[in-house]
């Protein structure tokens, strides 16, 4: 069974009306760090998923889940 991790970080940072420069800020990472979780690229680890979510005033559920 392969499962893979889904997000909507894009849709919830639009939604706040922040760039991605501006939530990584945020978090602590790198523009381009937000933009490989964005797109599926890069998995984030725990801490940077509880950062985006707590960053976007979410739950981490709402932001990631697997799909298979």
């Amino acid at each position: 069974m392969t499962q893979s991790l889904a997000n909507n970080l894009k849709a919830e940072r639009e939604r706040l009306g922040l760039t991605q420069a501006e939530l990584a800020e945020a978090c602590g990472v790198s523009r381009k760090t937000v933009n490989t979780v964005e797109n599926c690229v890069f998995i984030p680890s725990t801490v940077l998923a509880l950062r985006l979510a707590r960053a976007l005033n979410r739950p981490v559920e709402m932001l990631f889940w697997l799909e298979e």
